[in-house]
């Protein structure tokens, strides 16, 4: 379950850059349960601002399954607007003295694909009743460390 819903969280994060060359990952089985994910990709993140690609969403949207974590950081990124906590992320970089890092539009898309997100974990949650996996400790740590 662990290695699926990092999978699915992976696919949350491809839709919201509209990154369409991650489509190959690796595993290594050498360490047990204790595997992770290795992507191969190409750089090609945030090229469209106006087109969505919902296909990205297919694992999520099909087997249903979200980590707590995620599902909560997304709540949490939906609330204050993905876009404004991003550009002022950004603004602290160097390279945006020179010019900007992302454009207003593909800003915007991150909030629009974020709703598109939750729409579906929410379209999940009416359908099955462990849709969330819950990797989050009563301490508010998740099993793997980070705070949530």
């Amino acid at each position: 379950t662990g290695t699926y819903t990092k999978l699915f969280t992976s696919h949350v994060h491809i839709f919201l850059a509209d990154n369409m060359d991650r489509h190959h990952y690796e595993t290594f089985e050498k360490f047990g349960n204790e595997t992770f994910l290795l992507h191969l990709d190409n750089g090609r993140a945030f090229g469209r601002h106006s087109i969505d690609e919902p296909s990205i969403l297919t694992p999520l949207k099909q087997c249903c399954r979200i980590r707590r974590s995620t599902l909560l950081r997304l709540r949490l990124l939906s609330g204050v607007r993905l876009s404004d906590v991003l550009r002022e992320s950004l603004s602290r970089d160097a390279l945006s003295a020179v010019a900007p890092l992302l454009s207003e539009a593909h800003l915007s898309a991150l909030d629009r694909r974020l709703d598109t997100v939750l729409k579906a974990v929410d379209q999940c949650l009416d359908k099955r009743t462990d849709a969330v996996y819950d990797d989050v400790e009563d301490t508010g740590q998740s099993r793997d460390g980070k705070t949530v």
